[in-house]
C-alpha cells in the first residue's frame, strides 16, 4: 500500500496522470509519456482544433446543397452497374419464427404486423392476439391475449413522466375497431452469455388497466417526446389524441379520446358528418426535436400543429396545392403528373442533418421528394429548437427521381461486398433497361439516407430504392483532380444555375424476398458519439458526413419487414470500400483499386482511413453493433497492405498555396494521422469534465464512450510505436516505398525536419498524454468522482467544474486538479484499508457470532473500496484470514471483485477472448498455456485477473478440506461458497471454475447442474476431446439431441484427436441415435434434421465397411509383418473415416474436405487385395449398380466355396480316393458352400447393387444364355452345381439354400419360373431335360414348402401336369429333409 501511494505522489510530481504509477487501469502502464511540456501539448491540440473546423466544413449541409438561388429542383444521381460502389448491402434475412404459424389455424384469420425497432421486436397481430417477436435472437416470442377484439394496429410510444413506475420506459398502444388499450413495457439491456459485449433487449409487459372505447378504427399512431399520443381515425379521417393521466380527476377521466379535428368540446358529442374521403388524415408524424405534429391527408395536404396545453394543440399551418408548387419548381418534368403526384409519407429532417431551416421531406409514389424549410431565404437560418417561434414552412426544393436506375437483375450481384473502388468517372453508361418508379408504398429516412419499397415485377418480390449522399462528388475532399462534370440527370427549371455543386446522391435498386409491411432504422447504440457540439465555437460535422463518424459508430442499418421475414440492410461506408480495395490488392496484386479510391476521396481522407485499418478500430467489421466491443484488427497480410498503402499514398509532399504549421508542404501522412486522431477525440475534447446533478458533480460523458475512444487511441499509439519509420525515415527507407522524382527531393529535405518530424512528434506526445488522461479520469469515475471532488477545497471544486477534457490533458489547471484528486484518493484508500484490517481484527477477537459476522462484512466492504490499490500479497493474506474465519462470502467475492478492479479496462478479458489458451492446470496456476505473444500488453492484465481466480479456487479447496473432517456448520460454509461462486456473472471465472471441477472428477455433477456459462465454456477454443465429450452429453441432458448429434459427428470425423476406428464408429452410432431422437417440430428444423440424419447414416455405413476391411486385413498383416505397403494401408484405416459419395464410376475419387471417399476403399483395398465380400459391401453401400461386376464377384465367391468339392472329386479315381472322401464328407462340403453363400445372402438380400435377386436389371425379354437376367445368376449357379453334383447334392438343396438367405418363397418361385421359361441351362454339358427336371423338382418343392402360406400358380410349369414317373427321386426330398 505504501509503495503504491509513493508511486502516485511521484507521478504527480512528474506532472503525469497518476494511473500509470501502479493503479491498474492496465492499459496505461505501457504508454510512456515524455517529460511534460505543456506548450507542446497545447500546440498539438491546436492542430486538432483546426481539423475539427475542417471536418465540419468538408461536407456541405444538405440545406446548403438544396436551398440555392436558381436551383429550385435537381436530379443529380450516380448509378453504377457494379457491386463495388453500391451504397447499400443486404446483410442477412431473418426468417419469421416457425412457432407463429401454429396460430394460423383457420383460413379466415385477420393478421397485421409491424416493426418496433426501439425494443428489437416485431409485433404480429393474429385476430385478438398480439405477439412480440425478438428478431435479434431469432425465434423468441412473447404474447398478450387478454382482450377479445381484433387488433389492427400497434405502436410504441414514450410514457409521460411521473405517471408510471420507473421500470416502464415505453407504452404499447393496441388499436382495435372498438377499443384503444395501453400496455406498459419495460425494456432493459441484458448481456448475451458467451458473446463479445453483445446485449439484447429483455422486455416485460404490464397490464395498466388503461383502455377507452372508440367508434372509429385508428390507422396511424405517433408519440411525442413528452408522452402525448396522437392518431388518425380510419373512417372519419380526424386527428385524435389519446390522453391519459395517473388517476381520475374532477375534470377528466384517467383515459380519454380527444378529437382535435372538431374541437375538444365537440369531441364528446356524436359525429353527424365526416370529411370528404380525400381530406381525411391518413398519416400522423411527430417531430420531437421541434415539438411539432405533422398530418398528411389522402389529397396530399400537409398540416402542422404545435401542442399547447396538456390536452390541446394549435393548428399552425396547412400546405395545399403542392402539385402546382412542384410544377413551378420543376416545369416540364415528366415525373410530376396528376396521376403519380400522391404523397405516401412525411419524414422529419432532424437538426443533426442540417444547420439550416430545412425540416420536412415528403415523398410521392413515383419518388419525387419535396423539401420544406422554415427559413425566409436560402442563407437566412433560424434556430430550429426555438419553441417560441413557429415560422411557416414553404416548399424550397423538388428532388426528382433518378431516370437512369438499373433493374436489380442488371446489378452484377448485390449480395457481394465487392473488392475495390472504381474511378468516379467510370459511371455506368445509359442502360437499355432503365427502371421507372411508379408505385412506392413504404419509406424510411434517417441521417440523410432514404429507403423506399416498390412492388417487384415478379410475385413475392419487392424492390428497394436506396439513396445516399455521394461524398466524393459533393464534398471538398482535396482531390488532386476534382470531378467537375455532373452525373447523369436532367435539369428542369429556369434561372441561372448555382456556382456550388448541387446535391448528388448514389442510387441503387435492390430486390428483396416478400412484400413489405414496414420499415425502420436500427437505433444507434445509446453510447455513441453525440451530434451536438459541446462548444459553441466548434461546429460538429453534419450527420451526413460519414467520414467523420465511421470510426466511432457502426454503419447505419435498416430493417425491412416483409411477409417472409426481416431483411437487414446496411450502409456501406467509405471505410468498407477501402477495405475491399485492400483485399483486392492482397488477393490479386492490383493496386489500381486503391489508387482510384485515393483519387476519389483525396490523399488526406484515404490516409486517415488506411491508418484506421492498419492500426485496428472497434468498428472495422461491417455491421458491427457493439459499442463496447474489442479492437478489430485485419489479418496480418491485409494489415501489411494497408501499412504499405498508407506510406505510398502520402510519401511525397504536395505543395499547397497555404502555409501549414511553419512549413510550406502538405504531407498526407501527417494529415491522415492528425485527421484520424482528431476524429477519435472529437466527442469529448471540448466537453466539460463534469456536470452538476442533485447528488453532486458527475461525469459529463458515459464511461462506455470514454472506453471506446481510449481503446482506439491506444491501438493507434501501439501501431505508431511499432512503425516509427512511417514518419521518421527518408525517401526510400521504408521497404517497398517508391523513390521520389529528382525534382521533389528538395521538397523532402525542406519539409522533413521543420514540418514533418516536429508536428508528428507533438501529436504523438499528445496522443500518449491523452491516453493517460482518459485512463485517469476513468479511474476517478470508478472512485465516484462526485465524492472525490466534494473532498477537495472550494477553489479546486470550482476549477474542476470549469475544466474541459482538453484543458484537463494539456493545461496547467488540469495538472493541479489531478494532483488534488490523487491526494484525496490516496488518503481515502489508506484510511479504508486501515479500517478494514481493524474490522478483521475485531472479528477474530469477537466471541459473538453476530458481531463477528458484522465485522467481517464491514471489512469486506472497505477492502472492496480499496481494491484498486491493494497489493496481491496483501489480498492473499486477507483471503487466508477469511478462510480461517469461515467467511465464505469474503473469500469468494473479494478476489472476484479485485479481478474486475485490477482489469477495469477489460484488457485481460479481451486477451482471454482473443488468445487461445491450452487446457492445462499446471501453467500460470491454471489459466492455461499462453499461445499469444509474450509482448502482448494485455497479458499482464490477464495474469492479474487469473491470480485472483486462483484465490477463489484456493478458498473452495480449503472449504472442501474442512468439510471432510467437520460437521454441518462447515458443510454449510462449503455449500455457501459454491453457491456464490456459481452466482458470479464473470464468464472467465466460470471457465476457470469448470476446468478446476472437471480436473477433480466432477464433470457429471456439472452436467447435472448445467450452469449458465457451461455451454459457452465447452464451445470455446481450444477444442479438446474432453470438451467435445462433455458438450454432446450437455446437449442430451438439455433436451437438444440434434445438437448433440452434430457434436458427435464432428468428433467422429475430427482429425485433431487420436481416436481409434472403433471409437469413431461409436460416436457416429451415437450421433445417429440422437439425430433420430430429434422432435419433428423442434426449432423448425425438420427438413434439415432429416437431411443430416441421412448423411449420418450413410457415413456410418461407410465406417462399418472400413472396420470390416480393417478386421480382414489385420490378421493378414500379422502373418506378413514385413509387407510395408500393407502395414501403411492398415494404419491408414485407423487415422480417419472414409466418406460415401455417389459417383457414376466406381473408381472415381470423390472430393470431400479431409475425408476419403468410399470409392477409394474399393480402389485401395477391395480391388488390390481381392476382397470379394468387401467388394459386395462397397457396392451395397454406394448403391452403385454394375451387372457385369456383380455377376463376376458372385461367380468367384461361388467358385471359391466349391473348391473343396472339386478337391474331393480330384481324388475320386485314385488309390487314396476312399480316404479323401472320408476326410471330407459330402455333407461337410455342402455345408461349406452353404456357410459361404447364406450369410452373404442374408446380409445383402434386398440390395439391387450387391444381391439383385428381387429386381431385374436385365429385362427378361433381352436375356440370353450368354447374358441371363442378373436376378437368375445366383440361382443359376446353385442349379448348375446341383446338376454337376447330383451324386452328393440332395433333392431340394437349392431351395433350402435360397430360403436360408431370407428370400421369400414368392421371389424364389418367380426366379425359377423365369429360368424355366428361358431355358438358361441348355448350354451345360448334360441333357437339357436334366436341368428342366431340376427346375421342375425345385418348383414342386417350393409349392410344398409354401402351400400353407400362399397359393402359387402351378400351371406356370406345364411339365408339372404330367405323371410323376418321369422324375428322378432326387427331385423330391425325403421326409427327413
Amino acid at each position: 500500500m505504501a509503495s503504491n501511494a509513493l508511486a502516485l505522489r511521484q507521478a504527480i510530481d512528474s506532472h503525469l496522470p497518476s494511473t500509470s504509477a501502479g493503479l491498474p487501469r492496465s492499459m496505461q502502464v505501457h504508454v510512456t509519456t515524455p517529460t511534460l511540456e505543456l506548450p507542446v501539448l497545447q500546440g498539438a491540440s491546436q492542430v486538432l482544433q483546426d481539423y475539427f473546423v475542417k471536418d465540419s466544413q468538408v461536407i456541405p449541409d444538405i440545406g446548403e446543397l438544396l436551398v440555392l438561388p436558381g436551383a429550385p429542383s435537381s436530379a443529380s444521381y450516380s448509378v453504377f452497374p457494379d457491386d463495388y460502389r453500391v451504397p447499400f448491402q443486404k446483410r442477412r434475412l431473418i426468417g419469421i419464427p416457425e412457432g407463429l404459424f401454429q396460430f394460423y389455424n383457420t383460413t379466415d384469420v385477420v393478421s397485421h404486423m409491424g416493426l418496433l425497432s426501439e425494443i428489437e421486436r416485431v409485433w404480429v397481430a393474429i385476430d385478438h392476439k398480439i405477439f412480440l417477436w425478438d428478431y435479434a435472437e431469432g425465434q423468441d416470442l412473447s404474447s398478450f391475449v387478454d382482450q377479445p377484439d381484433v387488433i389492427t394496429h400497434v405502436a410504441l410510444v414514450n410514457p409521460k413522466p411521473g405517471v408510471f413506475v420507473d421500470e416502464i420506459n415505453y407504452l404499447l398502444v393496441l388499436c382495435t375497431p372498438l377499443t384503444l388499450i395501453l400496455l406498459g413495457v419495460s425494456a432493459t439491456d441484458v448481456p448475451v452469455p458467451g458473446s463479445n459485449h453483445r446485449v439484447r433487449k429483455e422486455i416485460k409487459l404490464f397490464d395498466l388497466d388503461m383502455s377507452v372505447s372508440c367508434d372509429v378504427e385508428m390507422i396511424s399512431v405517433a408519440g411525442t417526446a413528452d408522452g402525448r399520443i396522437f392518431m388518425a381515425g380510419s373512417q372519419d379521417g380526424h386527428l385524435y389524441e389519446l390522453h391519459y393521466q395517473e388517476k381520475e380527476g374532477w375534470f377528466g377521466r384517467r383515459v380519454q379520446l380527444i378529437n382535435h379535428s372538431v374541437g375538444s368540446v365537440q369531441s364528446f358529442f356524436p359525429r353527424f358528418t365526416t370529411p370528404r374521403a380525400e381530406d381525411r388524415v391518413v398519416s400522423v408524424v411527430s417531430d420531437s426535436g421541434r415539438n411539432l405534429i405533422y398530418t398528411l391527408t389522402a389529397n396530399s395536404i400537409i398540416s402542422i400543429y404545435y401542442p399547447t396545453s396538456s390536452r390541446s394543440i394549435q393548428l399552425s399551418q396547412t400546405i395545399q396545392n403542392l402539385y402546382k408548387q412542384a410544377q413551378d419548381k420543376a416545369p416540364g418534368s415528366p415525373a410530376i403528373t396528376p396521376k403519380h403526384f400522391h404523397i405516401i409519407a412525411l419524414h422529419v429532417i432532424t437538426q443533426e442533418e442540417t444547420r439550416s431551416g430545412l425540416q420536412l421531406m415528403a415523398i410521392t409514389m413515383n419518388g419525387v421528394r419535396l423539401y420544406f424549410s422554415s427559413s425566409a431565404g436560402p442563407y437566412n437560418y433560424y434556430p430550429g429548437n426555438d419553441g417560441r417561434v413557429h415560422r411557416p414552412l414553404q416548399l424550397v426544393h423538388v428532388r426528382l427521381p433518378p431516370t437512369n436506375l438499373l433493374h436489380p437483375d442488371e446489378q452484377s450481384n448485390p449480395y457481394l461486398s465487392g473488392a475495390g473502388y472504381l474511378p468516379r468517372h467510370s459511371q455506368s453508361s445509359p442502360t437499355s433497361r432503365p427502371y421507372v418508379l411508379s408505385e412506392l408504398e413504404n419509406s424510411v429516412h434517417a441521417a440523410g439516407l432514404t429507403i423506399a419499397a416498390h412492388p417487384g415485377d415478379t410475385d413475392g418480390t419487392d424492390f428497394l430504392l436506396c439513396l445516399s449522399l455521394d461524398l466524393p462528388r459533393t464534398g471538398a475532399l482535396g482531390q488532386t483532380h476534382p470531378q467537375t462534370s455532373q452525373p447523369a440527370g436532367t435539369s428542369f427549371g429556369t434561372g441561372v444555375g448555382p456556382q456550388r455543386p448541387l446535391l448528388t446522391e448514389r442510387a441503387v435498386l435492390l430486390a428483396i424476398p416478400g412484400r413489405t409491411w414496414g420499415m425502420a432504422v436500427l437505433p444507434r447504440p445509446k453510447n455513441t458519439v453525440s451530434f451536438s457540439s459541446p462548444d459553441s465555437r466548434t461546429s460538429m460535422p453534419v450527420v451526413t458526413n460519414e467520414l467523420a463518424y465511421q470510426f466511432l459508430e457502426p454503419p447505419p442499418q435498416f430493417l425491412i419487414l416483409t411477409n417472409v421475414g426481416i431483411t437487414v440492410l446496411a450502409k456501406r461506408r467509405a471505410l468498407d470500400w477501402l477495405r475491399d480495395a485492400i483485399e483486392e490488392v492482397q488477393a490479386e496484386g492490383n493496386v489500381q483499386a486503391i489508387i482510384d479510391f485515393r483519387d476519389s476521396f483525396g490523399r488526406d481522407q484515404t490516409c486517415a482511413m488506411l491508418l484506421a485499418l492498419a492500426s485496428g478500430n472497434t468498428f472495422l467489421e461491417f455491421g458491427e453493433q457493439s459499442i463496447t466491443g474489442s479492437i478489430i484488427n485485419l489479418a496480418p497480410e491485409l494489415t501489411n497492405v494497408a501499412k504499405q498503402a498508407f506510406y505510398d499514398c502520402g510519401e511525397r509532399p504536395m505543395w499547397a498555396e497555404r502555409m501549414t504549421y511553419g512549413a510550406s508542404e502538405h504531407l498526407a501522412l501527417r494529415e491522415g494521422f492528425a485527421l484520424y486522431f482528431a476524429r477519435l477525440v472529437r466527442p469529448m475534447w471540448k466537453s466539460k469534465l463534469v456536470k452538476p446533478s442533485t447528488s453532486g458533480p458527475q461525469s459529463n460523458l458515459p464511461e462506455e464512450t470514454l472506453l471506446i475512444v481510449q481503446r482506439n487511441l491506444f491501438a493507434l499509439h501501439s501501431f505508431l510505436e511499432g512503425n516509427p519509420h512511417l514518419f521518421y525515415s527518408a525517401t526510400g527507407d521504408y521497404s517497398g516505398a517508391r523513390a521520389a522524382p529528382a525534382s521533389d527531393q528538395e521538397a523532402w529535405k525542406v519539409g522533413t525536419i521543420s514540418g514533418r518530424t516536429k508536428v508528428v512528434a507533438e501529436l504523438q506526445a499528445l496522443l500518449a498524454r491523452t491516453i493517460e488522461g482518459f485512463s485517469f479520469f476513468l479511474l476517478l469515475m470508478d472512485h465516484r468522482i462526485g465524492e472525490l471532488i466534494g473532498q477537495t477545497d472550494t477553489a479546486t471544486q470550482k476549477l474542476i467544474s470549469s475544466l474541459t477534457f482538453e484543458e484537463f490533458i494539456t493545461g496547467q489547471n488540469g495538472v493541479a486538479a489531478s494532483r488534488a484528486l490523487v491526494n484525496v484518493i490516496i488518503d481515502q484508500q489508506i484510511g479504508q484499508q486501515i479500517a478494514a484490517k481493524e474490522s478483521v481484527r475485531r472479528a477474530v477477537e469477537s466471541r459473538n457470532p453476530q458481531d463477528r459476522q458484522g465485522s467481517l462484512v464491514e471489512s469486506l466492504r472497505l477492502f472492496m473500496k480499496g481494491a484498486r490499490i491493494m497489493e496481491f500479497d496483501k489480498l492473499r493474506e486477507v483471503i487466508g484470514d477469511y478462510q480461517q474465519l469461515d467467511f465464505a462470502k469474503g473469500a469468494i467475492e473479494l478476489p472476484l471483485y479485485c479481478a474486475d478492479a485490477l482489469d477495469s479496462d477489460g484488457l485481460g478479458k479481451e486477451y482471454w477472448r482473443t488468445v487461445p489458451l491450452t487446457e492445462s492446470l499446471n501453467t500460470l496456476k491454471g489459466q492455461g498455456n499462453d499461445t499469444g505473444s509474450p509482448n502482448d500488453h494485455r497479458r499482464l492484465a490477464w495474469e492479474l485477473r487469473s491470480q485472483c481466480y486462483d484465490l477463489v479456487l484456493d478458498s473452495l479447496e480449503a472449504f472442501e478440506n474442512k468439510a471432510t473432517v467437520g460437521g454441518d456448520p462447515v458443510e454449510r460454509v462449503r455449500a455457501h461458497a459454491y453457491e456464490m461462486a456459481f452466482a458470479s456473472t464473470d464468464e472467465i471465472f466460470h471457465s476457470r471454475l469448470y476446468e478446476w471441477l472437471i480436473s477433480r472428477g466432477l464433470a457429471d455433477e456439472l452436467l447435472e447442474m448445467r450452469p449458465a456459462y457451461l455451454q459457452a465454456y465447452l464451445q470455446r477454443e481450444p477444442r479438446t476431446l474432453a470438451k467435445y465429450q462433455l458438450l454432446w452429453q450437455f446437449y442430451v441432458k438439455d433436451g437438444q439431441p440434434l445438437r448433440a448429434a452434430e457434436v458427435l459427428a464432428t468428433l467422429a470425423e475430427s482429425s485433431e484427436f487420436p481416436l481409434s476406428l472403433s471409437q469413431r464408429i461409436e460416436y457416429l452410432t451415437l450421433a445417429v441415435g440422437n439425430a433420430k431422437s430429434h422432435p419433428v417440430s423442434a426449432g423448425g428444423k425438420h427438413e434439415s434434421a432429416i437431411a443430416f440424419l441421412t448423411d449420418l447414416e450413410e457415413k456410418l455405413e461407410v465406417s462399418q465397411v472400413q472396420l470390416e476391411i480393417f478386421n480382414t486385413l489385420s490378421p493378414r498383416l500379422q502373418s506378413q509383418p514385413t509387407d510395408s505397403d500393407l502395414r501403411e494401408k492398415v494404419e491408414l484405416l485407423e487415422r480417419g473415416l472414409f466418406n460415401i459419395t455417389e459417383v457414376g464410376d466406381l473408381i472415381t475419387l470423390a472430393s470431400t474436405r479431409s475425408l476419403i471417399a468410399v470409392t477409394q476403399l474399393y480402389q485401395v483395398y477391395a480391388n488390390p487385395y481381392d476382397l470379394l465380400t468387401i467388394k459386395l459391401l462397397v457396392l451395397h453401400v454406394s448403391q452403385h449398380q454394375d451387372e457385369a461386376l456383380v455377376k463376376d464377384i458372385w461367380s468367384r465367391v461361388f467358385h471359391e466355396s466349391t473348391l473343396i468339392v472339386d478337391f474331393m472329386r480330384s481324388f475320386y479315381f485314385t488309390p487314396n480316393a476312399w480316404a479323401a472322401i472320408q476326410s471330407v464328407p459330402p455333407t461337410e462340403a455342402l455345408d461349406h458352400i452353404r456357410a459361404k453363400i447364406v450369410p452373404l445372402g442374408q446380409r445383402f438380400h434386398g440390395s439391387d447393387s450387391s444381391f439383385p435377386f428381387s429386381s431385374c436389371s436385365t429385362p427378361v425379354e433381352l436375356a440370353t444364355s450368354d447374358n441371363p437376367p442378373i436376378t437368375e445368376h445366383i440361382a443359376r449357379l446353385l442349379v448348375e452345381f446341383q446338376l454337376a453334383n447330383t451324386d452328393i447334392v440332395p433333392p431340394g438343396w437349392v431351395i433350402r439354400v435360397l430360403a436360408s438367405c431370407a428370400i421369400p418363397y414368392v421371389e424364389i418361385w418367380d426366379v425359377f419360373h423365369q429360368m424355366y421359361e428361358s431355358q438358361v441351362c441348355h448350354d451345360l454339358d448334360c441333357m437339357e431335360s436334366g436341368s428342366q427336371i431340376i427346375l421342375l423338382g425345385s418348383s414342386i418343392q417350393l409349392a410344398i414348402s409354401c402351400s400353407n402360406a400362399f397359393s402359387l400358380n402351378l400351371r406356370s410349369f406345364p411339365g408339372l401336369a404330367r405323371s410323376g414317373e418321369a422324375f428322378s427321386w432326387r427331385v423330391f426330398p425325403s421326409r427327413s429333409h
